[in-house]
C-alpha cells in the first residue's frame, strides 16, 4: 500500500457554507496522522498554476463559521482537457503530492476521476447548496442554504401580509428541487414549482381565489430556479387572473454565503475526517457519502453515473461497464429518490390547502 506523506485539498465550482468545515477537518485529521497538507487555490486552475501552501493547525483555526471558502474556488476550463489534466498532475508531483481531496459538486467529481486516471489518488467530498448529487441524503451546504432562505421568506411574508398580496420567490436549485421543496414547506406556501413534478397551475389560481374569498392575506409561492424564468410569469399570471397584487423575487446568489449551520458543519466534519482515512488506507477514486445517517463512501464513477440517470442524461452505452446488480440498485435508488420528492410534494399540497 502506498505511503502518504503528503496530501492536497482544494475547492472547486460554486462555494457553499461547510466548505471550510470540511477543509479544516481534512487538514487536521491529516496533521494528526503525520501527513503534510497543501491548500491548493482556486480549484483546478490553482493546481495547473501551481498555486498552493503548506497549511498548519493554526491556518485552519477559527474558519468553521466562515462562510464561503478559504481556498478560494473557480471553474477551470483548461482542467476539461487531458493536456491540463497532465499539467495538474505534474504540478502534484512535482511538490511530491502523494494524493488529493476535493470538495464541490458533480463538476468537480469529474475532475476527480480525471485526476485519478493521471495517477494522482483521489477522493471526492459533495459541497454544493443544491443538494443535487444523488449518491447523498445531503450535501454540505444545504442546510445552511435552506435556512437562510427560509430566513429571507418569513420576512416577506410578514409584508405580504400587511398589503394583502401574493410573492412568487425563486429560490437556487439548477438541476434539483431540494431547496424549493423544504423551503416551501417550512414557509406554509400555497404552491410550490420543480422540475421534479408537473405544476398545476389551475389549482393554484383556485386555492388562491378560495383564500382571499375566505379571508386570507397573503400568499408565498415557492419556485424553483430550473424552471427558467417561469417565476416571472406566474407573478404575472397570478393578479390577472386573481385580483392579487403580487412581487415577485429572486434570492439568488445570497443564499450561497453566511456561516453554516451546525448541521452543515457536523457534516463537513465527518465527511472530511472520513476522507482522509480512506486516502491513507489506499483507497482512492471515491465520493463521501450520507446515507441514513452513515458515512460511506462510493466510487465517483458509479456516483457520477448514478447522478446522471436519476436526471435523466444518460447516453446509450454509458452502463455497458457494470453489472446487473449494479444497474438495478442505481434504478433503485433513482426511484427511491423520485417516490420521496414525489410523496413529499403531494403532503405539501394537501397542507396548502
Amino acid at each position: 500500500m502506498q505511503k502518504f506523506r503528503k496530501i492536497g485539498v482544494l475547492t472547486s465550482g460554486g462555494d457553499s457554507p461547510g466548505m471550510n468545515a470540511a477543509v479544516r477537518a481534512v487538514v487536521r485529521s491529516a496533521i494528526a496522522q503525520g501527513v503534510e497538507v497543501m491548500g491548493i487555490y482556486k480549484g483546478y486552475r490553482g493546481l495547473i498554476d501551481n498555486e498552493m501552501k503548506q497549511l498548519s493547525y493554526r491556518d485552519v483555526s477559527g474558519i468553521l463559521h466562515d462562510g464561503g471558502t478559504c481556498l478560494y474556488s473557480d471553474r477551470c476550463h483548461r482542467f476539461r482537457f487531458l493536456e491540463g489534466q497532465q499539467e495538474a498532475a505534474e504540478t502534484c508531483r512535482k511538490n511530491e503530492i502523494d494524493g488529493v481531496v476535493v470538495i464541490g459538486g458533480d463538476g468537480t467529481f469529474r475532475g476527480g476521476v480525471d485526476l485519478t486516471a493521471q495517477g494522482i489518488p483521489t477522493i471526492g467530498i459533495p459541497a454544493t447548496i443544491d443538494n443535487d448529487i444523488t449518491s447523498t441524503d445531503y450535501t454540505i451546504g444545504f442546510d445552511t442554504a435552506v435556512n437562510t432562505s427560509l430566513s429571507m421568506v418569513d420576512r416577506l411574508r410578514d409584508t405580504c401580509e400587511s398589503l394583502a398580496r401574493a410573492n412568487v420567490v425563486e429560490v437556487m436549485g439548477r438541476d434539483a428541487g431540494d431547496i424549493a421543496l423544504e423551503v416551501g414547506i417550512s414557509v406554509g406556501a400555497i404552491a410550490i414549482a420543480i422540475k421534479e413534478v408537473p405544476f398545476d397551475e389551475e389549482g393554484l389560481i383556485k386555492k388562491i381565489k378560495a383564500g382571499r374569498d375566505s379571508g386570507k392575506r397573503n400568499y408565498i409561492v415557492i419556485v424553483s430556479e430550473g424552471l427558467g424564468d417561469y417565476s416571472e410569469k406566474l407573478a404575472k399570471l397570478i393578479p390577472e387572473e386573481t385580483g392579487v397584487e403580487t412581487r415577485f423575487a429572486r434570492l439568488a446568489h445570497v443564499v450561497r454565503g453566511g456561516s453554516p449551520t451546525l448541521r452543515d458543519r457536523m457534516l463537513a466534519t465527518r465527511m472530511g475526517h472520513k476522507a482522509v482515512e480512506c486516502l491513507l488506507q489506499g483507497e482512492s477514486n471515491l465520493v463521501m457519502c450520507e446515507r441514513n445517517g452513515r458515512i460511506e463512501p462510493m466510487d465517483i464513477t458509479y456516483a457520477l453515473k448514478l447522478d446522471r440517470m436519476y436526471k435523466g442524461k444518460l447516453t446509450e452505452g454509458e452502463l455497458r461497464p457494470y453489472s446487473l446488480a449494479d444497474i438495478t440498485e442505481m434504478r433503485e435508488i433513482c426511484e427511491a429518490k423520485r417516490r420521496y420528492m414525489l410523496d413529499t410534494y403531494n403532503m405539501a399540497d394537501i397542507l396548502s390547502r
